[in-house]
């Protein structure tokens, strides 16, 4: 896993005053402000209407589960991530996948919610090339409700990136990537890899 020198870097950058809001079990959100309509409406939009059954597993006490992350790109067929065995990320650092250079690609992740609301998930990365960072990447992912037998999950699509082109940009990289929510619990983390060359 990531050294302690990344722990910082591997959460997302703050907004200036900001403040997380206290924490709400399922049953105080149902019963927050009943006669508001406006709350209602975004109590709905949370997820929080009632409708469908809660697929949330007693026995796993996870409150997000990272299910795969797809990198979609024109010119080749999608490329999956499965993250959904735990463990299944340990291996992924010796599978360096390709990326041509110069593309356009973008992330897509596919994760479940259960137990409680989950407040402020962001995907955070960091990639590396002969052990210097090169970048820092943070996507909002949302907050979102456990999710049900009519919401079984949920994606988010990334913004679209340019990979690096050129022959110095060319060659293998390695990725620290997280995700992570407001309370600054980390749901994974992992190391994979990549590399950048001419063609797919």
């Amino acid at each position: 896993m990531a050294s302690s020198n990344n722990e910082q870097d591997l959460l997302p950058d703050q907004t200036e005053g900001f403040k997380v809001g206290e924490k709400k079990t399922m049953d105080e959100y149902h019963q927050l402000d009943a006669d508001d309509e406006a709350m209602t409406r975004y109590k709905q939009s949370l997820g929080l209407g009632g409708a469908g059954k809660d697929l949330s597993d007693p026995n796993d006490p996870r409150h997000c589960i990272i299910l795969s992350l797809t990198m979609d790109s024109e010119g080749r067929p999608p490329v999956t991530i499965d993250l959904s065995a735990k463990g299944s990320e340990t291996t992924l650092k010796d599978k360096p996948f390709k990326i041509k250079e110069g593309s356009k690609f973008s992330m897509t992740a596919k994760f479940k919610v259960q137990h409680e609301i989950l407040s402020g998930l962001h995907y955070v990365q960091i990639v590396k090339r002969k052990g210097i960072r090169v970048s820092k990447d943070q996507e909002m992912i949302g907050s979102y409700a456990p999710n049900t037998d009519q919401t079984p999950f949920y994606t988010k699509k990334f913004a679209e990136e340019d990979a690096p082109s050129g022959m110095i940009a060319r060659g293998h990289y390695t990725a620290v990537s997280t995700f992570v929510d407001d309370d600054k619990k980390r749901h994974l983390e992992f190391e994979w890899s990549f590399d950048i060359a001419k063609d797919w």
